[in-house]
């Protein structure tokens, strides 16, 4: 086969006829549609756009949690920019309020700070998406490249095959070179047209300069045809299709279909199979832009009706509020109109702007002379506050302590005192509650358990050591064989439960009492009291306190060498270093007793390494 070299200036020129140029400027449309798709594969996937105008901050941080948790971070960018439009809203006026407040008690413009842990979260959140969001586009961009080079070298591989091609197998390879194309995955949309029609031109140079398989080319441009004219039936029935944006859908995936998946047809039909597509193509686009055509019509209606409604916010009369039944009935009847508002639907971005400007303006107007009306009986619900905070944060601390007894008692004294504080700004009021009944919920919950968890045997055991530990305080001086026996009492009674264990410590203490009115050594003393200690953590299978057991011991070994030579090395520097020297003397002592601790320790760690856990 000869190659025509002029064809390869034509490559990025050639592309497909049109009736006119009407059809071929709505065929370029879908085909950008197409090619904007291509770049990434899966930017199908719709997110619900949620109201979050209508959301509060907490709620905001916790649908955009959700959203990096639930949806890949390719699809949020829409979402995520109504979130940031509400919040940085909602925020600002927030920090407007709490400057206003600050400045009314006195303080300084430059002196206001004021920091929210929902704030914090959020931008905790928001730092996440972007990272994400420039790794993925990052990765995107890289992967784009490759895949451009590798269809560039699949033209070249293409173009090589018809210009040099070996006669017998030219035809697989062909095969083998349309297989390489569909597997290789999306292009910058920016090349994404250029490259399909220089691969397509190749590819229909292929077949019209294929010779030796007449009747199998033949065949292929038939099968192909067929293809192409299923494809335009599916086209023209598009047009019936009422849902008009799913219609549209469609029909992009008939012209990925079309250039990706479909082969050419012969010479004679290309030109008017590919008239009737762009066609029906046509007919799509153009009822696309009638239906955005009347879709904008509506916008403006929508666009009326919310500005009549910030008409009536903007005109509310509080003139006649006295009192804050008053205000309350004013409150819930600007919160209907909100709804209202907000109930006439969505608007783009660009056409809500202005319309949202206004209706801030408008509420924030009312907001105003609410606050001036709650501004002076805020004192006492702010002492309130102070105080339903601390209980907060005494439930919050006691949540998860494992003092049964004295918690259980403070819990319910300060469910008592909760209902005796008055109101609280109603701003605060849910969040302080949710707080408090969340806390309090906590710790009677882990009491509810704690109590189901103990059986009838465990209780048996827990109240026998109890008992147990009251009779050995009552005795008098014990023996040695007398204390280890009651040692060897306490283990046979049993093990306790986990959450009860805080009753080896008081045994431990008892005994350690008894252990010390005994004509024993110190050192003796002292490792009996550690080798019980120890036992009862290997009786419990506490590994944990067993391995933190012997890095202390550790330690202290490494402290009293380093006591020691510290003194040693202070001898040196004693003049007149003689045995009768009182501080000669007091520093031996003092070396002498780190022996003796070290001896003691170094029993201990013998002890410790012994032990098979």
């Amino acid at each position: 086969m000869l190659e025509n070299n002029q064809e390869n200036l034509k490559e990025t020129n050639e592309v497909q006829k049109s009736p006119s140029q009407e059809t071929q400027d709505a065929v370029n449309e879908v085909e950008n549609q197409v090619a904007q798709s291509a770049e990434n594969d899966d930017s199908k996937s719709q997110i619900p756009m949620l109201d979050y105008a209508a959301m509060e901050l907490e709620q905001l941080a916790e649908e955009l949690q959700k959203l990096l948790k639930s949806h890949p971070v390719q699809h949020l960018k829409n979402n995520v920019d109504a979130i940031k439009s509400s919040f940085n809203s909602k925020f600002g006026k927030l920090l407007a309020e709490k400057k206003e407040a600050f400045l009314a008690e006195g303080g300084e413009s430059i002196d206001f700070q004021f920091s929210s842990p929902v704030k914090t979260s959020y931008n905790k959140l928001l730092g996440e998406y972007k990272k994400q969001r420039d790794h993925y586009y990052s990765q995107l961009e890289t992967q784009l490249k490759e895949n451009l080079e590798k269809r560039n070298s699949i033209i070249e591989e293409l173009k090589s095959l018809i210009q040099f091609g070996d006669v017998k197998s030219m035809y697989n390879d062909f095969q083998e070179i349309q297989k390489k194309w569909r597997a290789v995955g999306p292009v910058s949309k920016t090349k994404y047209n250029d490259t399909w029609k220089i691969y397509h031109h190749h590819v229909e140079r292929f077949y019209d300069l294929l010779h030796l398989n007449k009747d199998f080319r033949e065949l292929d441009f038939k099968h192909n045809l067929e293809e192409k004219l299923k494809l335009v039936e599916r086209a023209e029935a598009l047009n019936e299709k009422k849902d008009v944006n799913e219609a549209f859908k469609e029909l992009q995936d008939l012209h990925r279909l079309w250039k990706e998946e479909v082969g050419p047809v012969g010479k004679e039909h290309r030109e008017e199979i590919w008239r009737k597509f762009s066609e029906a193509t046509k007919k799509i686009h153009d009822k696309r832009h009638v239906y955005f055509k009347e879709l904008k019509s509506k916008y403006q209606e929508m666009i009326d009706a919310k500005l009549k409604v910030v008409a009536e916010i903007d005109a509310f009369d509080v003139s006649n509020n006295k009192t804050h039944n008053d205000w309350q009935k004013s409150i819930a009847e600007i919160e209907q109109l909100r709804k209202k508002y907000f109930d006439i639907g969505k608007l783009p971005y660009s056409k809500s702007e202005a319309v949202w400007q206004q209706f801030k303006a408008a509420t924030k107007k009312f907001n105003a002379a609410k606050n001036i009306f709650y501004k002076n009986e805020k004192s006492a619900q702010s002492e309130n506050l102070k105080k339903k905070i601390a209980l907060v944060e005494l439930a919050e601390s006691l949540k998860d302590s494992e003092d049964w007894d004295d918690t259980t008692n403070t819990m319910k004294r300060i469910q008592s005192d909760w209902k005796k504080i008055g109101h609280v700004p109603r701003k605060f009021s849910d969040d302080i509650w949710k707080r408090f009944k969340a806390a309090c919920n906590h710790y009677f919950d882990r009491l509810h358990d704690r109590k189901n968890a103990l059986n009838k045997e465990q209780l048996i055991i827990v109240e026998s050591k109890k008992k147990f530990i009251e009779t050995i305080k009552e005795k008098a001086e014990l023996s040695l064989e007398e204390v280890q026996e009651l040692i060897g009492q306490w283990k046979a009674l049993g093990f306790l439960p986990k959450n009860a264990r805080h009753l080896n410590e008081k045994f431990n203490k008892v005994v350690d009492a008894h252990l010390n009115k005994l004509n024993m050594s110190k050192a003796d003393i002292e490792f009996l009291k550690f080798k019980n200690v120890i036992d009862s953590y290997l009786a419990q299978e506490d590994f944990r306190k067993l391995d933190s057991e012997q890095l202390f011991v550790r330690r202290k070994i490494d402290d009293n060498v380093r006591e020691m030579q510290q003194l040693e090395n202070n001898l040196s520097f004693i003049s007149n270093a003689t045995e009768d020297n009182p501080l000669v003397q007091n520093v031996r002592k003092g070396i002498q007793k780190f022996k003796d601790d070290l001896d003691i320790w170094q029993m201990k760690l013998e002890y410790l390494k012994k032990l098979d856990y």
